[in-house]
């Protein structure tokens, strides 16, 4: 299948803090935005990438160089996980490409790249020198930005003192598969894909708001999900989970609920200077040194130094040193930076979820 985008080409400017200016194309929505601007290194995956929840007040720049050549797979909003997708929506603010790509192919290809960002008021911005962007964002770090229209102003906007969390997670409880075992999925921005694993493994999902009262439930394990923003700013849900630890119930932390759950254990957590977004972050189980190749986005990080005790290390990034997964020593908690859920290549961490399902059993 093929098709190509056409109409006439719209000037936008990515403007960064610091005053660097990036000149582009627009495509998919003509709107001006802002938000942090942060890279992923991924070569494939941009529809599953584009609706992680964890990416809500981002301004994404994927830094392989051809994006949109295989389309956007047929998608449903109605269905309760879709196929394909991490998400209902597209959760990012921007997308910055280097080239988006006018014709695309694929056999399950259902429309192109820029009509699905439209669709979903998200703006792109292509033919910008992402090479250099990403460079810059290395040397300086994350930091805020803009696309702007000509006559179009938008202020800079940071998402890490904002409750993210509210604008991603489910307004209602919904109940998935029919398992004996009952698990509390706390929905900080989940992916479809979590949800999935679960089901495979035979057990019942509760998926419940963030800020559910889900300590009055009946439940045989809790899981943590991944999601966007500073841990920091989530004091109820860290005081939730304290209650769970005290009671000694089950708990699977994922990537913000990995760091949900150090907060609540008694940790400190830090801002990375450009965080770990991308298929390919190589991490090492520190009892065997065995390696892992990881799928990652996050802006945060525990701080391994401030483990309180009863907790030991048990995954290390290879690539910077950082903490990728604790477990308390004797108590059924444990909790991973990296997602157990994701394919990079082989599924080699799903085995992360049939430790925590021992522990529930």
């Amino acid at each position: 299948m093929k098709r190509k985008n056409s109409g006439p080409a719209y000037k936008a400017k990515l403007i960064l803090e610091d005053k660097n200016i990036f000149e582009g194309e627009l495509f998919g929505y003509h709107k001006s935005v802002a938000g942090e601007v942060v890279f992923n290194t991924g070569m494939v995956g941009y529809p599953e990438t584009l609706t992680d929840p964890s990416y809500k007040g981002q301004i994404l720049v994927l830094t392989y160089p051809l994006i949109g050549n295989y389309g956007i797979p047929p998608f449903n909003e109605t269905d309760d996980l879709p196929e394909n997708f991490e998400s209902e929506k597209i959760q990012i603010e921007a997308l910055v490409v280097s080239e988006n790509s006018l014709v695309f192919s694929h056999w399950n290809a259902f429309e192109s790249l820029s009509n699905w960002l439209n669709k979903f008021k998200v703006p792109g911005l292509s033919r910008v020198d992402t090479r250099r962007l990403t460079k810059l964002l290395r040397e300086r770090g994350t930091m805020l930005g803009k696309i702007q229209i000509e006559n179009e102003f938008v202020e800079f906007y940071n998402p890490d003192i904002d409750n993210l969390i509210a604008k991603v997670t489910i307004p209602q409880p919904e109940t998935y598969g029919t398992g004996k075992r009952k698990i509390m999925l706390v929905d900080c921005g989940c992916k479809r894909s979590i949800i999935s694993n679960l089901l495979q493994r035979d057990v019942r999902v509760a998926r419940v708001p963030y800020d559910y009262d889900f300590e009055k439930e009946d439940y045989d394990g809790v899981v943590l999900s991944n999601g966007p923003g500073n841990p920091a700013v989530y004091k109820k849900l860290v005081k939730s989970t304290k209650t769970l630890l005290q009671k000694q119930v089950p708990v699977l932390g994922i990537c913000m609920g990995h760091q949900i759950l150090a907060l609540a254990a008694g940790a400190k957590t830090f801002k990375l200077k450009y965080g770990h977004r991308g298929q390919n972050q190589p991490v090492k189980e520190t009892s065997s040194s065995k390696c892992y190749v990881t799928s990652q986005n996050h802006s945060f990080a525990v701080n391994s130094k401030k483990l309180p005790g009863g907790w030991d290390v048990w995954f290390q990034n290879l690539n910077d040193g950082t903490n990728e997964g604790l477990r308390h020593k004797k108590l059924p908690f444990k909790s991973v930076q990296f997602h157990p859920e994701a394919a990079p290549g082989p599924v080699d961490t799903s085995f992360i979820f049939d430790e925590f399902l021992k522990d529930v059993k």
